[in-house]
């Protein structure tokens, strides 16, 4: 009998920090392509990049401003956070749920490691958020009409959700292992923060910005120097945030280092640091620039002539000046008596002293011949507009504009109407019921005005007619339209067309 002595094999040097690092990086990339490729991330990009798609060139009616578009940019991230958050958890998972976990035992990485390198696998797809985040945003950026400046803070809301939710999802898999825990967390976060449920956090500190995402979506665009929002401090939270829920995982998978230890202190102090500053009230300064651009814009604005219009702007928007002369220069063309060379003002008019979700209301100027216009433009603000200035030119200011309920209402909106590309659609728009026939209440940038039936029937039958040779009776009979207490039908009568036969009473 032959015996033979096998010398043991010399133990495995433990790796040194170079190589762990090293492998930590390499399965970082695996994983990172792994969670690109995954069904719930490839599935969420899909229908992300379908809603953007979809809704990017309806923003604002084609004339953006770029202080909201930043925001816009912030949703469609949310979803796809939820998806990261599912995806990675999963692929922490995988070991123990195809009991291959034992045989990790035998590699150089241990469970600490493991988990650093699913955290920083989550850094592929945070990429490929802000490359979406930025092509969208430079869609907006690229238009003709274009205004107001984004904001870079802004734009990194989106992808550090993503980042976020993802090591929420790698801490999860470290602190309850079980295939459940994910998709009950990722129906939570819905609830939460896609389905509404997320209180609003009204007064001081404001608890919105402990969300991932506070858009502030309302009616109302203000200057960007008056939005107020702590763009940066709540990056720096969302960051830090991030950062700290990815070391607790790795602390948690038995990765005690001092080094890691302390990064962890940092990070949850520059978590707390940034949350605390972001919840604070609104700046003395900025409320007081918000009172002086509500009641006295001309300190604020600077003014272009063009054609003897006076057009007054925050400085965001002077570029947008021509397209309101466009607009003006079509109603004033086709006025009659003096109105037609009457010098006008149109002032820029916002109400800004309560903030982005305030629901804003301006009430109508008293000087005689000056003319509102608000922040946002396209769509129903043009024939509001028109409207607007057709009323300054036939009352002589917009607080009597406001309350015509007469005839006058026919001359006010065939002159703001007849010179836009779909007269009879801008009837639809700049009506509150969007419709083109009976009464209704006519939108405005300040005061609504009413029309009856009578008056609508009379317009609409005007917008059939070529415009020169009902301009030719409007100037012929400009003295007679425009005198108050006129009747649709007298205003049907001067202009050719036949009595109407619905009510003219101004209720409505």
């Amino acid at each position: 009998m032959t015996t033979t002595l096998l010398t043991p094999a010399p133990a495995a040097a433990p790796a040194g920090p170079a190589r762990t690092a090293s492998a930590v990086l390499a399965l970082a990339l695996v994983e990172g392509r792994r969670l690109l490729l995954s069904v719930p991330v490839l599935v969420a990009l899909a229908a992300c990049t379908a809603w953007t798609v979809w809704h990017t060139p309806a923003f604002q009616d084609g004339h953006p401003a770029l202080q909201d578009a930043d925001r816009a940019t912030q949703d469609a991230p949310l979803l796809l956070a939820l998806a990261v958050l599912l995806a990675v958890n999963r692929a922490v998972l995988r070991s123990r749920h195809r009991d291959t976990e034992r045989h990790f035992a035998v590699l150089a990485l241990g469970p600490g490691a493991r988990t650093a390198a699913h955290a920083l696998s989550l850094l592929p797809v945070t990429l490929v958020t802000a490359l979406g985040v930025l092509a969208h945003f430079g869609y907006e950026a690229l238009r003709p009409d274009a205004v107001g400046h984004g904001s870079p803070a802004e734009l990194l809301t989106g992808p550090l959700t993503v980042l976020l939710f993802g090591t929420f999802g790698v801490l999860l898999a470290r602190l309850l292992p079980s295939a459940v825990a994910a998709p009950v967390a990722v129906v939570l976060f819905f609830l939460v923060f896609v389905g509404g449920a997320m209180p609003d956090g009204g007064g001081t500190p404001d608890t919105r910005w402990l969300a991932p995402v506070v858009t502030e979506s309302g009616p109302l665009t203000l200057p960007s120097d008056l939005l107020a929002r702590p763009a940066a401090w709540h990056a720096l939270y969302l960051a830090a945030l991030a950062l700290t829920l990815a070391l607790l995982a790795v602390v948690r998978a038995g990765g005690r280092r001092p080094v890691t230890l302390g990064a962890l202190a940092v990070a949850a102090a520059l978590a707390v640091t940034g949350g605390t500053i972001q919840t604070g009230a609104v700046p003395a300064d900025v409320v007081a620039a918000r009172e002086r651009a509500t009641l006295t814009p001309e300190k604020e604005q600077s003014c272009a002539r063009r054609s003897g219009v006076t057009y007054c702007a925050f400085p965001e928007w002077t570029s947008r000046t021509g397209r309101w002369a466009a607009v003006a220069d079509q109603v004033r063309a086709v006025a009659g008596g003096t109105a037609h060379d009457r010098p006008l003002l149109v002032r820029q008019r916002v109400e800004a002293r309560y903030g982005l979700g305030s629901d804003p209301y301006l009430p109508s100027l008293t000087a005689p011949h000056q003319v509102t216009v608000g922040t946002e433009w396209g769509g129903n603000r043009v024939p509001e507009f028109a409207a607007d200035v057709a009323g300054v030119l036939v009352a002589g200011d917009e607080a009597k504009a406001g309350r015509i309920c007469d005839g006058r209402a026919v001359t006010v909106m065939w002159l703001a109407l007849s010179g836009l590309p779909d007269p009879v659609q801008a009837l639809r728009d700049v009506r509150l019921d969007d419709s083109a026939t009976g009464s209704a209440i006519v939108l405005s940038q300040t005061e609504p005005h009413s029309m009856t039936e009578a008056q609508t029937e009379v317009v609409r039958a005007l917008l059939d007619r070529p415009r020169a040779e009902v301009a030719a009776k409007v100037k012929a009979h400009w003295t007679e339209l425009t005198t108050a207490k006129v009747t649709a039908a007298q205003a049907a009568s001067l202009l050719g067309m036949p009595t109407p036969k619905g009510d003219d009473g101004c209720d409505v």
